[in-house]
C-alpha cells in the first residue's frame, strides 16, 4: 500500500538543498527535484562548491569571480516556496586552514540563509556528497542523501575526498535514495534505508517534439536530412571521436549537437555535416528534438558511465524519437525501445536500422516507456519515504 507524502507546510519546517550550481547551463535532476519540493515546502537551495579546483580557463574563471562575489549576498527569493544561496569554498582544500575555515563559513552563511528563508526546523537534503560535513554543522531533524551519479568517477576531482564525503554522508544519512542502479547494492551494504530512485522526466514537455505547434528552431529547420540529433553536454564523457567517425563515415547525414562543449571540439566543428547549436534554453529542448530523425548517447566506456543514470535517456524517450546508444546497466534496462550499440560500426548500423526500419507504433512504445516516470511523480515517492522517517522519528522522541 503506497503512503502519502507529507504535509511539510508549516511550524517553520523545511528543506535545505544542497546541489549543483543553480545557474549551470544544463538542468540535472538536482533542479528538477528542487523545484517540484519547493511545491511541497519552504526550499533553500545552496550552491554547493565545486568538485575540482578552478582552472585558469576565462570560463573557470569568469565562474569563480562570480560565486565570489555573492559571498556575502544574503538569500534571494527565486519563486514562492524557493530561495536560494552561495556558500563559496575556497577551492585549495590541502592548504593547512582552508578546510576549517571553509567549515565554518559555509555553516555560517547556510544559517543565515535558513533564518531568511524562515527555515527553524531542517530537512537537510543532500544532492551532491562534498558539503558532506552539513550534516554535523547545522541543526536539523531529518538528513537525506539522494546520490544521483559516481560523482568520484568524475574527472578532475579530488577522488578521495568525493569518495570520503559519498561514505559519511551514506552511513549518516537517515534516508538514502540512489539513481544508477550500479550504486544501490554499494550503498544498501552501508545504510539498510537505502532505495532505488531513478531519474524522472517532464514527459509534458518533451512530448511536444512530437506536437505540430512546436517550433523548430532557425538554426535547425530546414537541415538536410537525416538529422542525428544529440542535446547535453559534451563533456569527457561524450565519446567526441566517435561522432566524428560517424559523421566521416556518413556524409550525407546531418549530426545537430545541441549543448555546451566542455572539451576540444574543434574537429567535429570543421566537418560540414556538424552543427554546433551551442548551449539552448532547457525549455526549447522539444523543439530541437523535434529536428532529430534518430537521437543518440555517443558515451565513453568508463566508470563514469557504466555506474550513470543518464537523464537524456528518459528526454530522448519522452519525444518518441528513436534512440541509439552504448550499453550501460541503466540504459540495457531500457532494451526493447532502444537501440544498442557496443562498437562504432554496431552504432553505424543502430542508427541505419532505426532510420529505415521506424513506426508510429515504436514511436508510442518509447513514449510509453517512460509515461508514468514524471519528477512529480518520483517526487511524491521519495517525499512518502522521508514523511515515513519522520514519523518515526517523532515516535522515538515522544
Amino acid at each position: 500500500m503506497s503512503v502519502e507524502p507529507p504535509d511539510l507546510h508549516g511550524d517553520g519546517l523545511g528543506i535545505v538543498y544542497f546541489g549543483n550550481d543553480w545557474n549551470a547551463e544544463n538542468r540535472t535532476s538536482s533542479h528538477h527535484i528542487a523545484r517540484r519540493l519547493a511545491g511541497r515546502t519552504t526550499l533553500l537551495y545552496v550552491d554547493s562548491p565545486g568538485m575540482r579546483a578552478p582552472t585558469t580557463s576565462g570560463r573557470d574563471l569568469k565562474r569563480l569571480w562570480r560565486k565570489l562575489g555573492q559571498t556575502f549576498q544574503r538569500a534571494r527569493h527565486v519563486d514562492p516556496g524557493l530561495w536560494h544561496c552561495t556558500v563559496p569554498q575556497l577551492p585549495w582544500r590541502r592548504l593547512p586552514g582552508v578546510a576549517t575555515l571553509n567549515r565554518w563559513f559555509g555553516a555560517w552563511a547556510v544559517r543565515r540563509a535558513m533564518r531568511a528563508a524562515g527555515i527553524r526546523r531542517a530537512i537537510l537534503w543532500f544532492v551532491v556528497p562534498h558539503p558532506a560535513f552539513m550534516i554535523d554543522a547545522v541543526a536539523h531533524e531529518l538528513s537525506v542523501y539522494y546520490c544521483i551519479d559516481d560523482y568520484a568517477a568524475h574527472p578532475g576531482v579530488d577522488v578521495q575526498l568525493i569518495q570520503s564525503c559519498d561514505t559519511k554522508l551514506t552511513r549518516e544519512a537517515d534516508r538514502v535514495f540512489v539513481a544508477p542502479p550500479a550504486l544501490v547494492a554499494a550503498k544498501q551494504a552501508l545504510n539498510p534505508t537505502t532505495t532505488f530512485s531513478p531519474h524522472g522526466v517532464d514527459v509534458a514537455m518533451f512530448g511536444g517534439a512530437q506536437d505540430e505547434r512546436t517550433v523548430v528552431p532557425a538554426v535547425a529547420a530546414g537541415l538536410p536530412k537525416p538529422v542525428i540529433g544529440y542535446f547535453g553536454l559534451l563533456a569527457a564523457w561524450t565519446d567526441t571521436e566517435l561522432i566524428e567517425w560517424l559523421a566521416l563515415q556518413r556524409p550525407q547525414w546531418t549530426f545537430l549537437l545541441v549543448g555546451h562543449a566542455k572539451v576540444d571540439v574543434d574537429a567535429l566543428a570543421r566537418l560540414p555535416n556538424v552543427v554546433m547549436a551551442g548551449a539552448q534554453p532547457y525549455e526549447t529542448l522539444p523543439g530541437w528534438a523535434k529536428a532529430f530523425d534518430v537521437a543518440i548517447i555517443p558515451y565513453r566506456q568508463n566508470q563514469q558511465v557504466r555506474n550513470a543514470n543518464p537523464l537524456k535517456l528518459r528526454e530522448y524517450l519522452a519525444t518518441g524519437k528513436p534512440v541509439v546508444s552504448v550499453p550501460t546497466p541503466e540504459i540495457d534496462r531500457f532494451a526493447d525501445v532502444v537501440r544498442l550499440a557496443p562498437d562504432r560500426e554496431g552504432f553505424l548500423l543502430a542508427i541505419e536500422a532505426a532510420l529505415r526500419d521506424d513506426s508510429t507504433a515504436a514511436r508510442d512504445a518509447r513514449m510509453a516507456s517512460v509515461r508514468d516516470m514524471s519528477w512529480d511523480h518520483r517526487v511524491d515517492e521519495t517525499l512518502a519515504n522521508v514523511g515515513q522517517a519522520l514519523r518515526e522519528r517523532a515516535v522515538r522522541h515522544a
